[in-house]
């Protein structure tokens, strides 16, 4: 048995077909709408009438519609191979979260997470970031109404390091300060967004940085970047400089054994039997 290839020895991503760009989409679709209501509703809306509602309702959604798009990606050709890679990022990524849990926002699974996004391309990217995220939280204990919010932020922060430009050109230095260039503002960004996702929950536990369904968009606006201020911009800058940091100094290695890891899989050549010899 042989695996033949006739184009050069680089590493590819792991594409995906229409039906899995149509789940990814859906699912980002719906998460964006799950995190931004309380700026897209107004006071007098109906939904603001069920805003504590509406947060489980969309957690039980998005759990759904990740599961959804994992089983759409293996449809597309997800093999053996690239499944158990994905096993075992996913679980290298879940055992160095709890490394820095709880200290001044050190977390060493992002900068994984953008190497790997990196590598393994978008959409095997979003796959990983929500399948590491909801092993991290079984691992922590943080399962709760929050977890699909931190599995979708997650996912979009990996595959948004699949789609940075020059994938198969850009090496060295160059491509780690565009990777720390990257994952210094997206490590703020997942924090924003995981707050988007518990701010509505703090209702009168702290009213002047508290949702308020009587209160124009400016307002909530407002409260809402008060409320990351206050709450989380320590953490988040503790997680961007962790990332930047580790891309910098172990990124050389682990982007060369990823890229390693991925050609040997060969997770797109087809698998041919020779002719026995006569």
């Amino acid at each position: 048995m042989s695996t033949r290839n006739t184009r050069s020895r680089r590493s590819r991503p792991v594409r995906l077909g229409p039906r899995s760009i149509a789940a990814l989409a859906l699912v980002s679709a719906v998460g964006v709408a799950a995190l931004m209501w309380p700026f897209l509703a107004p006071p007098e809306s109906a939904v603001i009438a069920h805003s504590q509602d509406a947060p489980w309702f969309f957690a039980c959604l998005l759990v759904l519609l990740v599961a959804v798009v994992g089983a759409t990606i293996s449809e597309s050709g997800l093999g053996p191979k690239a499944v158990a890679m994905l096993g075992v990022l996913a679980a290298t990524g879940a055992a160095l979260r709890p490394i820095g849990a709880g200290t001044a926002g050190l977390e060493p699974m992002f900068f994984l997470m953008v190497l790997s996004g990196r590598v393994l391309g978008p959409g095997f990217g979003f796959v990983l970031g929500s399948v590491t995220m909801f092993a991290s939280a079984l691992l922590t204990g943080g399962v709760g109404p929050w977890m699909p919010f931190q599995m979708l932020a997650m996912g979009w922060f990996t595959m948004g390091a699949g789609l940075l430009p020059d994938r198969d050109r850009l090496r060295g230095r160059g491509e780690l300060l565009l990777l720390s260039a990257y994952g210094f503002p997206a490590a703020f960004a997942y924090g924003v967004v995981t707050n988007l996702a518990g701010w509505t929950f703090m209702k009168g536990q702290a009213s002047s940085i508290a949702f308020s369904a009587d209160s124009p968009v400016s307002v909530n606006l407002a409260r809402f970047v008060a409320y990351c201020l206050a709450t989380s911009l320590g953490w988040d800058l503790g997680r961007a400089v962790t990332t930047v940091v580790l891309t910098l100094f172990l990124g050389p290695v682990i982007l060369r054994a990823l890229r390693r890891a991925t050609r040997r899989a060969a997770f797109e050549s087809p698998v041919t039997f020779d002719a026995p010899a006569r």
